[in-house]
C-alpha cells in the first residue's frame, strides 16, 4: 500500500515539476525576417516540457513577432523595440533578457548557437552564476542533455543542477517548428533602459548572392586546401550556380585566403547538414568533420585515397579535382 502511494505520488511530483517549468527563447532575425536557428531552439525548447516564450528584440521587428507568434508550441511572445536594439548587440539584449528573467522566472533560456546566441547567453549565464551548456544535440529530460564535445569525437551526456538552464541548441539536430501556429499572445517585454553605455552599433556591410545561405542549402559545394587558389574556387561557383547550391569551404582554404571566413565550415565555423554535401579538395580534418559530418549525404573527391574524409563519405572519387570538376561541369 505504502509502495503504491510512494509511486503514484512521486509521478504528481513529476507532473507538477513539469508542468511549473517554462522556457525563453531568444529570437534572432534581421528585424524582418526569423532566423531557422530560433525555430529549431523552439523545437528543442518543447521537448523541455512546460511553456515556451519567444523575446523578440529589434527596431521594428512587426513582422518577426508575427512569424514567432506562429510557430507551433509558442505560448507567448515578448516584444522589445526602440533604438537600443539597434545591431541586436549582446550588451544591449543581455540586461533585457535578465529583466526578463527577473520578472518570469524562467527555467530555461534558450537560443541558436549561432555567433549571436553564442555572445549573449553566456553573458546571461555569468550574470545568473550558472554554467553554460553549449551546442547541445538531444534533450534526453528537463536538466539532462547531450552534447558533442573533442570536435566531435565523442558525445556528451550532461546533467544540469542549475537552478536556472542556459543553452546554446545546435539547429542542425532539431527540426524547426512549423509555422502553422494558431497565434500566439503578443505582450511588450519589460521596459527600462537597456542601452549598452560601452558599445556602438556603426553599421554593417552583408555580403549579396543569388545562392543560398550555407546554413538553409539543401546542397553545399566546399573547397579545401586543394583547390591551391582563389580563382580556382570558381569551378565550385559554376557547379553550385547549376545545383542551386552554396558554396563553402574549410578552415584551411579559409586561412590561405581563396575565401572569405563566412563561407568557413567546421567546428570554427558554421555547422551544416544539407542533403548533399560535395568536398572536393579537403582532406577531412576532425574540425571540418565537426561541423559537416551530419549532412545526409557526403560525397568526395580527393587525389589522396588515405585522406581521413573518405572515412565518412557515403561516395568517394579518388582523382585529380582539376580534371573532375571541369568534366562535371561539362555534364551538367
Amino acid at each position: 500500500m505504502f509502495a503504491r502511494y510512494s509511486a503514484s505520488l512521486t509521478r504528481s511530483a513529476a507532473q507538477s515539476y513539469r508542468r511549473f517549468q517554462s522556457t525563453l527563447v531568444v529570437a534572432e532575425h534581421n528585424n524582418e525576417t526569423l532566423n531557422a536557428a530560433t525555430a529549431s531552439a523552439v523545437t528543442a525548447a518543447k521537448k523541455l516540457g512546460g511553456d515556451v516564450t519567444v523575446l523578440v528584440v529589434g527596431t521594428k521587428v512587426g513582422p518577426v513577432s508575427e512569424a514567432a507568434a506562429k510557430l507551433d508550441g509558442v505560448a507567448k511572445v515578448l516584444v522589445a523595440e526602440g533604438d537600443s536594439f539597434k545591431g541586436l548587440l549582446a550588451e544591449s539584449v543581455t540586461p533585457l533578457v535578465l529583466a526578463t528573467q527577473e520578472q518570469f522566472k524562467f527555467t530555461h533560456i534558450l537560443a541558436g548557437a549561432t555567433a549571436f546566441g553564442k555572445a549573449v547567453l553566456p553573458r546571461i549565464a555569468a550574470k545568473l552564476d550558472v554554467s553554460p551548456i553549449s551546442d547541445i544535440i538531444g534533450v534526453q529530460s528537463a536538466d539532462t542533455f547531450v552534447r558533442t564535445i573533442y570536435a566531435g569525437n565523442a558525445i556528451q551526456t550532461l546533467k544540469s543542477k542549475d537552478p536556472v538552464k542556459v543553452i546554446t541548441v545546435r539547429g542542425t539536430n532539431f527540426e524547426p517548428a512549423a509555422g502553422t501556429g494558431s497565434g500566439a499572445a503578443v505582450e511588450k517585454a519589460p521596459a527600462g533602459d537597456f542601452a549598452s553605455k560601452t558599445t556602438e552599433f556603426v553599421s554593417q556591410e552583408l555580403t549579396k548572392s543569388d545562392r543560398p545561405s550555407l546554413t538553409a542549402a539543401k546542397i553545399i559545394i566546399s573547397g579545401g586546401r586543394g583547390m591551391k587558389s582563389g580563382d580556382n574556387f570558381k569551378m565550385l561557383y559554376d557547379l553550385a550556380d547549376k545545383w542551386g547550391a552554396a558554396v563553402g569551404a574549410s578552415r584551411a582554404a579559409v586561412d590561405a585566403g581563396y575565401v572569405t571566413n563566412d563561407l568557413q565550415i567546421g567546428q570554427t565555423g558554421k555547422i551544416v547538414a544539407p542533403e548533399l554535401y560535395v568536398a572536393i579538395g579537403i582532406s577531412g580534418a576532425i574540425q571540418h568533420l565537426a561541423g559537416m559530418k551530419d549532412s545526409k549525404t557526403i560525397v568526395a573527391i580527393n587525389k589522396d585515397p588515405e585522406a581521413p574524409i573518405f572515412q565518412v563519405s557515403d561516395y568517394g572519387l579518388v582523382a585529380d579535382l582539376f580534371k573532375a570538376v571541369p568534366e562535371i561541369n561539362e555534364k551538367c
